[in-house]
Order: structure tokens, then sequence, then C-alpha cells
């Protein structure tokens, strides 16, 4: 038996545009209110005035802090008499004020949003 004639199969691929996709990214601002509590506290200070001289053998006064939270620090002089003493001249009393107040502002809020368009197929493509 002699083949006359032979047939084969050949496959090829073959790239082509279906269609084109543009993606455009824009961002927006939105306002949008904010609050928020703001605390806050102020320190006073009030000297007072003591002139004391203090007694032979007694201990100078260490600063201390009262039961509604007021620091006193004891500020001491030496003083020359005809002997040394310690003179409590002044206390400064630090008188703590805490507060608090509401705070509204507006503030700027951006986000990004992606817009999708379809496009035909570019005309030299083949």
């Amino acid at each position: 038996m002699l083949p006359l004639a032979v047939e084969t199969a050949r496959v090829e691929r073959v790239r082509r545009e279906g269609g084109r996709v543009r993606v455009t990214l824009r961002t927006e601002s939105m306002p949008a209110e904010v609050t928020e509590t703001l605390a806050s506290e102020r320190l006073e200070v009030e000297r007072v005035a003591v002139n004391r001289t203090l007694d032979a053998g007694e201990v100078a006064p260490e600063p201390r802090q009262d039961a509604d939270g007021t620091w006193i620090i004891p500020v001491l002089e030496e003083v020359l008499v005809v002997e040394r003493r310690l003179l409590l001249r002044e206390e400064i009393r630090l008188v703590r004020h805490a507060g608090s107040e509401t705070v509204r502002e507006v503030v700027a809020l951006r986000r990004q949003v992606a817009e999708v368009e379809r496009l035909p197929p570019a005309a030299d493509a083949p």
C-alpha cells in the first residue's frame, strides 16, 4: 500500500484585542464634623507670707500636699541674728483647677473613587 496524501493538523494561537478598559481615579472631599472633649488643667500660684522664726532645734518643714490637692512648698531663709535661726519666709501654694470643653471642628475627609469605562478595540489591532 502506497500513501498518496497525508493530512496534518497545525494549531496556531493569534492574540487579538477584544476590547479595552480605562480606569480613572478621582478623589472626593467630604466635610465631616468631629466632636472631641479636651481636658485641661490650670495651676494657680498663691504666695502666703508667714514670717515666723523657727525655734531652736525645730525641724524645717517639708513640702506637703493638703487633702484638697494643694501643694504647700515652704521657702526658708537663713537670717543672721545673735544666733542663726530659720525664718519661714513664705509658703508657695499650688492649686490645681481641672476643666474640660467640647470642641467641634469641621474637617475634610477624602476618598478615592475608581471609574471603569469599557472601550472598543483599537482599529489598528490585528
